[in-house]
């Protein structure tokens, strides 16, 4: 994708080699706002020297800032500490990884994407669940057209990833398969307003029954999933780690 300069300069001041770099949050939603922020994510990759050591190097760096009226949350997380959330119910670091909005990349990171694939389980949807609960309660505490279409957003993320495997966080993509007729008038109202716009005239009815069949949807998605169990990739992991601390500790 065509990089803004704000984000390559804050890309290009990371202080480690850099495993690759996505745009997650609403953007990759299919939804931002004007004033969105743009949320960062990405992998580092410390040196030998500063895992071996007393004194460790940071395994997660956090920048905040806004920068020429760019507000931006960059999030980067070592190799070895995202590898290891890459091995639990995380649906996060999966739609980090795989989102298409890609900053920086290389053959590593494709690599990491196909070993992945060994990492995603039937369990990767009580990520889902719990999240859809949270962000249901949020929305019932904020009422706004943000705080709902993440409702929307994460159920049918977990029932498509139960269903096939794959890894869709787009809402726009989402319901070409979906259909829910409500969510292309409450993306329009997100894309054209303001971060937390209220859904004044909401019928709150129409979308708690659809909160509720979506769980019961995704439940049963989680009950036929062809998924497996448990992961299978830790030792390809292990190895593009030790490779990825190697290679980078000579350059």
């Amino acid at each position: 994708m065509n990089m803004d300069p704000r984000l390559s300069k804050q890309i290009s001041q990371q202080p480690y080699p850099l495993l690759f770099v996505t745009i997650s949050g609403a953007h990759l939603y299919g939804f931002p706002s004007p004033d969105s922020d743009f949320d960062i994510r990405g992998v580092h990759v410390l040196p030998i020297r500063e895992v071996i050591a007393l004194d460790t190097g940071p395994e997660t760096i956090e920048v905040s800032k806004m920068d020429e009226g760019l507000e931006i949350d960059l999030v980067t997380h070592d190799a070895r500490k995202f590898f290891l959330l890459l091995l639990k119910k995380n649906g996060y670091v999966l739609e980090q990884l795989y989102s298409p909005l890609i900053l920086l990349t290389g053959p590593e990171h494709e690599e990491l994407k196909q070993i992945v694939r060994g990492c995603i389980t039937r369990h990767h949807s009580h990520h889902y669940f719990g999240f859809s609960q949270t962000q249901w309660k949020l929305f019932l505490k904020e009422r706004t057209v943000k705080s709902l279409l993440y409702v929307y957003r994460v159920l049918l993320t977990g029932i498509h990833l139960m269903n096939t495997g794959d890894v869709q966080a787009n809402l726009i993509q989402l319901n070409e398969t979906f259909k829910l007729a409500h969510i292309p008038d409450l993306i329009q109202r997100k894309l054209a307003g303001p971060e937390h716009s209220i859904l004044a005239d909401l019928d709150l009815q129409i979308h708690e029954r659809e909160f509720v069949r979506l769980n019961a949807e995704l439940h049963t998605a989680f009950e036929s999933s062809k998924l497996p169990e448990r992961p299978a990739s830790r030792p390809a992991l292990n190895d593009l780690l030790i490779r990825l601390r190697k290679r980078w500790d000579m350059e």
